[in-house]
């Protein structure tokens, strides 16, 4: 295995290939949270980098990692624990926006510019937002407000990263790992282990309740949708939520409850043989028995840690697909 892990001078004048300990990290996560390369290097009379310095990584020629140092933690024997992340970190800013007529793609453009973020791919949504304001909010949720309602309107989620250096969004049908025929699986013969549970205590709602206070008639409207079965079965699980100028109350409603009225399974693999294609937004086929579900089928990464050293490459993997919810 080929590691090559570059990292820049503050000015950007330099370039360094520092010596650097087994057991580089990276994390991702689906939601609101920046990729994250962690590592640990020794330190020299040439290496010099400070926070903001430029960090990338290539495995094995595959580009992994783009991003800027944001931590270093010094020991006495000289060893520099440093923290990076890419581009989505800045995401965590506040600020406020209001817009009108625009899909979550042409959201995130709007953002990537006003913060001189370096672009990708972004495929077109599609769906319409008539109207967004956002009142002092981290980016990161107005950009994860829009692709929400998105997805509670057309049942299409999308993925949005960082792709070594460039902001990302595309549909889950862009995310499969591997080609028709050689689609990645994870087995029992490619998992050391796996941590499986169900329940109804997290996301889980039978009872959808959205309001919307109407200014121009000076009443509330209420919009419900159920299922009787569940309730009785498992109680009233309400989900509340008001809705916004322009939204269809009784569509999201019914939306919501296709996307919640379920038990949720949690499945956690770990030590699965690492793959550099895969990271938080992958879609991967599981083929296991978990006891109570025989499952092969595809399943979205939540969460996704590589860890890489010497001669051996591992990952662990937060999944949810069907029921399952990470």
């Amino acid at each position: 295995m080929n590691i090559e892990l570059l990292v820049g001078n503050e000015e950007g004048t330099k370039v360094y290939l520092p010596a650097v300990q087994e057991g580089i990290e990276w994390s991702t996560e689906r939601k609101n949270t920046p990729g994250k390369l962690v590592f640990k290097v020794l330190k020299d009379d040439i290496l010099d980098f400070s926070e903001g310095s430029p960090v990338r990584l290539k495995v094995d020629g595959d580009n992994v990692f783009f991003g800027y140092v944001f931590k270093q933690q010094r020991s006495k024997d000289q060893i520099i624990t440093v923290t990076a992340y890419d581009q989505l970190r800045y995401l965590k800013n506040k600020d406020t926006f209001a817009y009108e007529d625009k899909t979550a793609s042409q959201v995130i453009q709007m953002i990537a510019e006003d913060y001189s973020l370096a672009v990708g791919t972004l495929e077109d949504t599609g769906h319409i937002i008539a109207f967004g304001t956002e009142m002092d909010t981290p980016l990161f949720d107005i950009v994860a407000n829009a692709l929400d309602q998105t997805l509670t309107t057309t049942g299409k989620l999308y993925v949005f990263y960082d792709d070594f250096g460039k902001l990302t969004l595309k549909s889950l049908s862009s995310m499969y790992v591997g080609v028709p025929g050689a689609y990645l699986m994870i087995d029992e013969e490619t998992g050391e282990n796996f941590d499986y549970t169900s329940s109804i205590d997290d996301n889980t709602y039978n009872k959808i309740k959205l309001t919307y206070d109407n200014e121009e008639s000076g009443k509330r409207e209420v919009y419900v949708a159920q299922d009787s079965s569940h309730m009785n079965t498992w109680g009233v699980l309400q989900y509340f939520g008001t809705l916004q100028k322009g939204e269809n109350g009784q569509v999201k409603a019914d939306a919501l409850l296709k996307l919640y009225n379920s038990k949720t399974r949690n499945l956690k693999i770990t030590n699965a043989f690492g793959d550099n294609r895969v990271r938080a937004g992958s879609m991967v086929v599981v083929n296991l028995d978990l006891g109570d579900v025989k499952l092969k089928n595809w399943m979205l990464v939540e969460k996704c840690r590589h860890t890489y050293k010497e001669g051996e490459h591992w990952m662990d993997l937060t999944l949810r697909g069907g029921e399952f919810v990470g």
